[in-house]
């Protein structure tokens, strides 16, 4: 039987880097998807507890759009600061995606808070094609 005492050293060593960069990671992504929220023009939430599907959709892909690049971040990273900085960059391409698709369409945010499932699963889509592209040039 093998000692398990090198585990639990090595469990006792880097627990609280791995607390500590998780909950970076989280905190970033939470506050990126908040000011996101913040900045688009129809309000998710509210749409979402109304039963619109697009806007779950939207955020849903926000959500993923965010996440994606600060896990892949969360992987190479050196310390918290990766995290802060990408998370940042992260949640500025989203919002350019969203800009985007905006011009691309048209009245985007109209048409999500109509349920127009079209415009909200492109969108999705593009905030998640961006965010694979971010979280590769984060990999490096």
């Amino acid at each position: 039987m093998t000692d398990p005492m090198p585990v639990i050293q090595s469990l006792s060593a880097g627990l609280p880097i791995f607390m500590l960069h998780l909950g970076s990671a989280t905190a970033a992504w939470a506050l990126a998807l908040a000011v996101y929220m913040w900045i688009t023009p129809h309000r998710e939430f509210a749409l979402i507890r109304d039963g619109n599907v697009s806007a779950a959709v939207s955020l849903g892909g926000a959500a993923i759009g965010l996440a994606l690049p600060l896990a892949f971040c969360l992987a190479a990273s050196v310390n918290v600061w990766d995290v802060v900085i990408w998370g940042s960059v992260t949640l500025i391409l989203q919002l350019v995606a969203f800009r985007v698709v905006d011009l691309m369409i048209g009245n985007l945010s109209k048409r999500i808070e109509e349920d127009q499932l079209s415009a909200a699963i492109f969108l999705a889509m593009v905030k998640i094609a961006l965010a694979s592209l971010n979280a590769a040039a984060v990999a490096g």
